[in-house]
């Protein structure tokens, strides 16, 4: 999937992995919208278009869709039948301007459709798949659009254009061909069933996995099997059970990962099983959410796909327009690391073993152990556990004091919590972001408690892309799934949670900052092996000792965190790499293993293909499954299909910044405004290894991710040759 505009937020919401089109958002209007009217057939009144939550309802999503799409499409129509010859503005600046409407619901509806859905909204986007692949396909297949655009591209070196719009010709014209533009009327029909189908199934897909969570949820009756749980914790369990209609019992909630959060700290061996058991067969234990079958139908589909478009698979198809560049390159670089993370993982399981037969455990380490025990090898290290990490963490500390004070010692950045606009679930909060002068710059959503209406994981979207066309100032938001306490009780976050809060917020840092012409490439519209890197490398600053002395802080004492578990903490952060790296590596293998079949070559036993692709590339360690198996693997159902590596690639590109940054003086304004004027605020208008190369001031190496990884370093780089 390209990282063009048409309804990323829609194409999210129904798993539509095709190529699509850039949207514009039009000016506000000076008058009100008429509450009786459905309030997406306007632009928003309200500062920076902000999206008005309180008087949306489920029954405007569809109307409002349908409209759009015939909107858009008739101004696709107008600029193809246009009797004037093709020009750059009556062409291609044309299209950036159209469906203003479909792009404004899509964005509303495509978030809340992850983060606060319901059966209404499910049935919509289950109505719309189809419509929506379809739609898109009018579009990419129209003949007469397409020719225009070519007859453009053709004569691009004499139509004297600036290099942004330069790139933005060529960029749609390598949009319509990988969509197809080329192919005859017959395979183009061939084509558009195929979008169809993928459509379908991909929408299936996620909504199973939703409901497969919430249906895999472990019941305990006994208090005392929770030993090890945290009182709040409990508290929170038996809280979920009560609304699971279980009052009386405790309901341990699974999260989107294979592995769960409590198998940290229960006491109880059997109830760990019982959860890791419940996680690892979640879409493959029969019943109605089993999504064995889809994960086979979706790959033979891409599969062909790929071959009608003239590709090898459909991992050759993806990666040719990613910075990575080609299959080899990939399978290189996660070849290169595996047996080396797998090494290091048998090397932390041996010290958790050492600690089982002292204990006289009598039995050997499996996967519902691994965190707990690791646990206990982070304590005899390095003499800490989360729980006395987690006391120095509340999260309006973190955000505030942290992420936010970050954003502020590095670029100037202030923001002011607005409680006058609406949202769309009561725990949602926004803030106006604004420049160190002054000048306001956009709005910030945070979105941060988990619920069952929302799915798994943490992302950032954005509800209205900054425009230069228009002068549109960007509004973002973050989400997370941070468990929500007992009423009246602190939220205490993990140290992963805060590393995901930093994380997140550099995503929203790369749209907020956007500061280009077209909407084609505004904020983080970019490979997607290139961004996560930008968010990765703002995880930096949860761990910087003036950031985290600023907002690691007691919450009853107010005390900061001791320099001595400070300490401890920064030494323990290569601890437990061997197990994040072959859980990671695991997961993007299989990623690459479905998309580099043939469509004769997909298996009808979509578990067995996954075990014997794990023992073919090394990463069959039972103690450490794929941090995803095939049937929750939701990131390559849509945006991240055959590019689960992204995380990988792009944090090659993160460690050498870091590098930078230690290099020259670390956390300063120059460092941050250098980093903001070469990179965060140029999005997709320039190629995205030139961008590194402007910040950075050369090719990566990938030296400094095997150090920071624990992995011998060999003699290769991370250049696309």
């Amino acid at each position: 999937m390209n990282r063009r505009k048409l309804s990323l937020a829609l194409a999210a919401a129904l798993s539509v992995a095709v190529p699509t089109l850039a949207l514009a958002a039009e000016p506000a209007p000076q008058a009100a919208t008429p509450v009786s009217q459905n309030p997406f057939f306007a632009a928003s009144t309200l500062p920076y278009q902000a999206p008005p939550f309180d008087l949306i309802k489920d029954e405007h999503y569809a109307p409002a869709l349908e409209k759009g799409m015939a909107e858009q499409r008739a101004e696709i129509d107008a600029i193809a039948a246009n009797p004037e010859a093709p020009s750059f503005e009556n062409t291609i600046v044309a299209l950036e301007k159209t469906g203003a409407l479909l792009n404004r619901t899509a964005a509303v509806f495509g978030n809340l459709a992850g983060a606060h859905t319901n059966p209404a909204i499910q049935k919509v986007q289950a109505e719309m798949a189809p419509k929506f692949a379809a739609h898109q396909d009018a579009i990419l297949l129209d003949g007469k659009l397409f020719a225009r655009i070519k007859s453009l591209y053709d004569g691009r070196d004499k139509l004297g254009l600036d290099a942004e719009s330069l790139r933005l010709l060529e960029r749609y014209h390598v949009d319509f061909v990988r969509a197809g533009a080329n192919l005859s009327d017959a395979d183009k029909e061939k084509l558009k069933a195929m979008n169809s189908e993928l459509a379908t199934l991909a929408t299936t897909f996620s909504q199973n996995v939703l409901k497969e969570v919430n249906a895999s949820g472990v019941l305990v009756d006994d208090v005392k099997r929770l030993d090890g749980l945290s009182a709040d914790a409990i508290t929170a369990a038996a809280e979920a059970a009560k609304a699971a209609g279980k009052d009386g019992q405790y309901l341990i909630a699974l999260m989107n990962t294979s592995g769960q959060p409590p198998l940290t700290s229960l006491t109880d061996r059997a109830l760990r099983k019982q959860i890791m058991e419940a996680s690892l067969t979640r879409g493959s234990r029969g019943g109605e959410f089993d999504n064995r079958a889809i994960v086979a139908r979706v790959a033979k589909l891409r599969a062909e796909r790929a071959a009608l478009l003239g590709y090898a698979n459909h991992a050759a198809y993806i990666l040719e327009d990613e910075t990575a560049g080609s299959v080899g390159a990939v399978n290189k670089l996660m070849g290169d690391m595996a047996p080396a993370a797998v090494a290091n993982a048998r090397r932390e399981a041996a010290e958790m073993q050492a600690i089982i037969d002292a204990e006289k455990g009598g039995f050997q380490l499996e996967a519902a152990d691994w965190a707990f025990y690791a646990e206990k090898v982070r304590q005899q290290k390095y003499d800490f556990d989360e729980s006395q990490l987690r006391p120095y963490f509340e999260i309006n500390n973190v955000l505030e004091k942290g992420v936010f004070y970050a954003a502020n010692q590095l670029y100037g950045l202030s923001f002011k919590e607005r409680k006058d606009l609406p949202v769309y679930q009561a725990d949602v909060r926004v803030w106006e972001v604004f420049e160190a002068d002054g000048k306001p710059l956009g709005l910030f959503y945070g979105d941060f408690y988990a619920r069952s209406s929302k799915r798994g994981g943490a992302w950032m979207n954005a509800y209205v892309p900054q425009n230069g066309i228009t002068g549109t100032q960007p509004v973002v938001a973050n989400h997370l799934n941070i468990p929500k306490p007992a009423a009246g009780q602190p939220t205490l976050l993990t140290f992963d949670e805060v590393t995901t809060m930093f994380h997140e917020f550099g995503h929203a840092l790369h749209g907020l900052f956007s500061n280009v012409k077209y909407p084609q490439f505004s904020g983080t519209s970019v490979p997607r092996d290139f961004v996560e890197y930008p968010s990765q490398v703002n995880e930096m600053w949860a761990t910087w000792p003036s950031i985290l002395a600023n907002y690691a802080k007691h919450h009853q004492t107010g005390e900061a965190i001791p320099q001595a578990l400070l300490d401890k903490v920064l030494a323990a952060e290569q601890y437990g790499q061997g197990h994040a790296t072959t859980e990671y590596l695991a997961a993007a293998m299989l990623d690459q293993k479905w998309h580099q079949l043939t469509a004769n070559e997909v298996p009808t036993d979509t578990l067995a293909f996954e075990a014997a692709s794990l023992k073919a590339i090394g990463l069959d360690y039972a103690p450490v499954p794929p941090r995803y198996r095939s049937t929750y693997f939701s990131h390559i159902m849509g945006g991240y299909s055959a590019g689960y590596y992204a995380y990988l690639w792009s944090e090659v590109l993160d460690a050498e910044s870091v590098e930078w940054f230690k290099e020259n003086g670390g956390l300063k304004r120059e460092n941050g405004d250098h980093f903001r004027r070469t990179l965060l605020s140029r999005g997709g208008s320039v190629d995205a290894m030139q961008l590194f190369r402007d910040f950075r001031g050369r090719d990566p190496q990938v030296g400094p991710l095997l150090k920071r990884r624990g992995l011998e370093a060999p003699a290769t780089t991370a250049s696309n040759d």
